[in-house]
C-alpha cells in the first residue's frame, strides 16, 4: 500500500476502505507518512469530501491511535456534551451539575482554551482550591459517588488529530466538514461516552458560519455517532451574539450560580435546558425533550441542582462557599461602564468582537502560553432587541488596568443601536 496511490484515489473521489484509512492515520501518527503527503490528503478531502462510512472509518482510526478511556466502571449510560465553541458559553458549568442532580452520570474530560476567554478548566481554576488532576480510578470514584466529576484531558488522547489539526491549521484545510466532524468525535468517543449530545454553534461568533454550514457538520457528527455505536443528538444554536451575559472566567462562574439558582439569563437557561432535556433523553432517563425539560426545571426549582454543584465543587478539593458569597472569587479593581451614544433597539452586538474586547483585558489567551486573568471580562447590560436610551449602559468592563481603550474601541465596533431589529432564533435546529 503507497499513500501516493491513496492520495490519487481521493482525488478522484474513490471510496477509501477502512484499512486504507487506518494506513494513512497509523503511519502518519508514528511519523512514516510524511507532512507533504498528508496535506496533499487533506487537500483532496477538502475538495472531494468523504461518504459516511468513510469519516466513521477516519474517526475510529484517530480514536485508536491514543489512549482510550474505560468508563465502563460507571453505574449507568456517561452522557457527554460537547460545544463548537462560542462567546459566553457557560453551558458545561450548568449542565453538568443539573443533569447529575437527575441521577445521570456526567463523566466529563475538558481542556484549556485558546481564544476570548478559557475553557471549562480555566473557569473552573478561578474557584479556589479546585482541582482537576485525578487518576482514572480516581475519577471513576467520584463519578460513582457523586454522579458528576470534571477533569484534564489526558495526554495522549487521539495524538493523530492533534498532529492533523496542526497541519490543516497551516495548510488552508480546516474549514472540511469531514475533517471537522472527525476531529470532535474522535476525541468524545476516546473519552468513553455512551451517548454524545452537541451544541453546533452557527453566526458571527462561531466557526460555522452560516446554519447550511451547521447543519451539515451536526448532521455528520450525528451520523458517526451512530455508526460507531454511539447515541448521538444535536442542536443548532445561534451565536451572533454573545450567550447569556457574562464573558470572563470568574463572571461566568458566577452566572452560572445564578442560572442554577432560577436567575440566570434567559437565553442560557434556555439553551442549557434543551441540551439537558436532549442529555436525559440520551440516557434513557426520559423519553421526551419537554419531559426532560420539566425534570430539570424541577431541579432548579427545589434547589438541587445548586446543592450538586456545591457537592460537585466541595469533591473536587474547591471551597464551595462563593456561592453564597461570589466575593469569595475576587473581582477586578475597576469596574467601567460601556454606554450607549444613541436612542434606538440595540439591534447587534456582534460575537467575536465582545469577546476580542474581552480578551486583550486578560480573559482568554491569544497565544497558548498567554496567562489568563480569571477577574477580569465583559457583563452585558443589554441584549438584541432591547429599547435603550443615549447615555444607558449597554455592559460594564471589568479590568485591573484602568486604561481599557482598546476594549472600548472593540466593544464599539461591536455594537449597533437601530430604529427596528430582526430578531433571530436561539435555536435553529435540533437533530435526533
Amino acid at each position: 500500500m503507497r499513500m501516493v496511490d491513496l492520495i490519487r484515489k481521493k482525488q478522484e473521489n474513490i471510496e477509501l476502505s477502512e484499512l486504507e484509512i487506518q494506513f494513512i492515520i497509523k503511519g502518519f501518527t508514528e511519523g512514516i507518512i510524511p507532512d507533504y503527503q498528508m496535506s496533499a490528503f487533506n487537500m483532496a478531502t477538502y475538495f472531494t469530501g468523504m461518504t459516511d462510512q468513510e469519516v466513521s472509518d477516519l474517526t475510529m482510526a484517530m480514536v485508536k491511535s491514543g489512549d482510550q478511556i474505560d468508563l465502563s466502571e460507571i453505574k449507568g449510560i456517561k452522557v457527554d456534551k460537547h460545544s463548537t465553541g462560542g462567546v459566553g458559553d457557560t453551558t458545561t458549568l450548568i449542565l453538568a451539575p443539573l443533569v447529575a442532580a437527575c441521577g445521570v452520570p456526567v463523566a466529563k474530560m475538558s481542556g484549556r482554551g485558546l481564544g476570548h476567554t478559557g475553557g471549562t478548566i480555566d473557569k473552573l481554576e478561578s474557584i479556589p482550591g479546585f482541582q482537576f488532576e485525578f487518576s482514572q480510578d480516581e475519577f471513576i470514584e467520584l463519578v460513582n459517588r457523586h454522579h458528576v466529576a470534571i477533569v484534564g484531558q489526558t495526554g495522549n488522547l487521539t495524538p493523530a488529530d492533534k498532529k492533523l489539526y496542526a497541519l490543516r491549521d497551516v495548510t488552508a484545510t480546516v474549514q472540511s466538514i469531514p475533517l471537522i466532524a472527525s476531529s470532535i468525535m474522535s476525541k468524545k468517543i476516546a473519552a468513553g461516552a455512551d451517548a454524545i449530545v452537541l451544541d453546533v454553534k452557527v453566526g458571527e461568533g462561531a466557526f460555522m458560519k452560516t446554519l447550511e454550514e451547521a447543519q451539515d457538520l451536526a448532521q455528520t457528527m450525528v451520523r458517526i455517532g451512530q455508526n460507531v455505536g454511539r447515541k448521538t443528538l444535536a442542536v443548532i444554536s445561534n451565536m451572533d451574539q454573545p450567550l447569556g451575559n457574562a464573558i470572563g472566567n470568574t463572571l461566568e462562574v458566577i452566572e452560572a450560580v445564578a442560572t442554577l439558582k432560577g436567575q440566570g439569563p434567559a437565553d442560557l437557561t434556555e439553551l442549557c435546558l434543551l441540551l439537558g432535556a436532549q442529555m436525559l433523553v440520551a440516557s434513557n432517563l426520559v423519553t421526551s425533550l419537554e419531559a426532560g425539560e420539566r425534570l430539570l426545571q424541577d431541579k432548579i426549582e427545589s434547589g438541587a441542582a445548586l446543592e450538586k454543584f456545591g457537592e460537585f465543587i466541595d469533591a473536587q478539593g474547591g471551597d464551595s462557599s462563593f456561592i453564597n458569597d461570589s466575593s469569595l472569587l475576587g473581582s477586578a479593581r475597576y469596574q467601567i461602564p460601556f454606554k450607549a451614544k444613541r436612542s434606538g433597539i440595540l439591534s447587534h452586538w456582534v460575537a467575536d468582537s465582545v469577546g476580542e474586547a474581552a480578551m486583550v483585558l486578560g480573559a482568554g489567551r491569544a497565544l497558548k502560553d498567554d496567562k489568563i486573568d480569571p477577574t477580569v471580562g465583559i457583563v452585558l447590560q443589554a441584549k438584541v432587541g432591547d429599547k435603550v436610551q443615549e447615555g444607558d449602559v449597554l455592559a460594564i468592563i471589568h479590568s485591573n488596568d484602568e486604561n481599557v481603550a482598546d476594549s472600548l474601541s472593540r466593544m464599539e465596533a461591536a455594537v449597533e443601536i437601530s430604529d427596528s431589529v430582526e430578531l433571530l432564533p436561539l435555536v435553529y435546529d435540533i437533530i435526533e
